[in-house]
């Protein structure tokens, strides 16, 4: 369910676009401070830290300069003998009180409905587990990590990370303030659940039906400056700065009810962190100037469950979707990779 508060926010928004321009920022800049979600993480992470032994702090304590904070990734990684390749504390390795407070760090940086999501990738493993029999990667819910970078409080910039197969949460905090939640990932394998005990479930249903309703209100006109026949590449991983592509069709050539379908669309990605950081995080992200943000597409109905893929871009945001492959059964076009980003820097990094 969406708040009143974002409710108040994407109306007042969808007014200005009568006007054709959407002052975001200005709306938002008397928003309350993200004080409460950068405490909240303080202090899930210092109780979780708390419960460590000295060998599982090796594995899951970083200083805020490694490297590793910014080599991130969303497939699963793991070797030959499927012994884990990815960084960070497995839950598989935690006790069940760790593991809790482990998700409750997870619930510190998403809103209720975001935490929903991650529960459902984190869920989907399961399936995926049934229909891959003997599959090559292992497929687990506990196959999933934590890592701390820095320490909170003090004033200095500290970060954490929860990452596993298809989902990727990276959060940069300094002082009181959240500065940066990009890259953030969430995938589904499969998109539709289409056999088990399981069977109709849809992870992640946002990412496509807003896209999927606007590219049907696209006219032919419009069609011709969004469309590409060709799909687009796989999302960049364990780089903290997003590729730059080409323009598509800009929203200040889209009629009213198209831009509030894009309002939609955006709001389907800042909504998945709490309110009072989505709220800023989307204002600095999209920019004032909503009618710079630009969508294009690709679709291609000759290949079997027709797999398209879509972006949109903005001043420093980048929304990247992709459901071109197959899932675990052969069903074609049933797995779904989906990436808000900075374009100009993630994990706070700004060039």
């Amino acid at each position: 369910m969406v708040s009143s508060s974002h409710n108040k926010l994407w109306i007042k928004t969808g007014l200005v676009f009568c006007t054709g321009i959407v002052l975001i920022a200005a709306y938002i800049s008397n928003a309350d401070t993200n004080l409460q979600t950068a405490g909240a993480m303080a202090k899930a992470v210092d109780e979780f830290s708390a419960t460590l032994s000295a060998e599982q702090k090796k594995k899951a304590l970083f200083t805020f300069e490694d490297s590793e904070r910014t080599n991130w990734n969303f497939v699963p990684l793991q070797d030959k003998a499927k012994n884990p390749t990815r960084k960070g504390l497995r839950m598989e390795e935690m006790s069940g009180e760790q593991k809790q407070l482990a998700l409750s760090m997870v619930q510190a940086g998403t809103s209720k409905e975001g935490y929903s999501r991650v529960r459902g990738i984190m869920g989907l493993e399961q399936v995926l587990k049934e229909n891959e029999k003997n599959g090559t990667n292992v497929r687990s819910s506990d196959w999933y990590f934590v890592s701390v970078f820095g320490t909170p409080g003090a004033g200095k910039k500290w970060g954490w990370r929860f990452e596993g197969h298809h989902l990727s949460l990276n959060f940069v905090i300094e002082g009181n303030k959240v500065v940066s939640a990009t890259p953030s990932f969430f995938g589904a394998n499969p998109a539709l659940v289409l056999n088990g005990a399981k069977k109709g479930l849809r992870t992640l249903p946002e990412t496509e039906d807003f896209a999927k309703k606007l590219i049907a209100s696209l006219s032919d006109e419009q069609k011709k400056v969004a469309f590409t026949d060709k799909l687009f590449a796989e999302i960049e991983q364990g780089k903290s700065v997003a590729p730059t592509f080409s323009k598509g069709l800009e929203s200040g050539a889209l009629n009213l009810e198209q831009k509030k379908i894009v309002q939609e669309m955006i709001r389907a990605y800042s909504n998945r962190f709490p309110q009072d950081f989505a709220e800023k995080e989307a204002a600095r992200l999209v920019g004032s100037d909503f009618a710079k943000i630009d969508f294009s597409y690709a679709l291609d109905k000759s290949k079997p469950g027709d797999p398209y893929t879509y972006r949109l871009q903005g001043p420093d945001f980048l929304i990247e979707f992709l459901n071109m492959q197959a899932d675990a059964s052969g069903n074609p076009a049933n797995h779904i990779h989906s990436a808000w980003r900075a374009s100009k820097g993630d994990f706070g990094n700004r060039n």
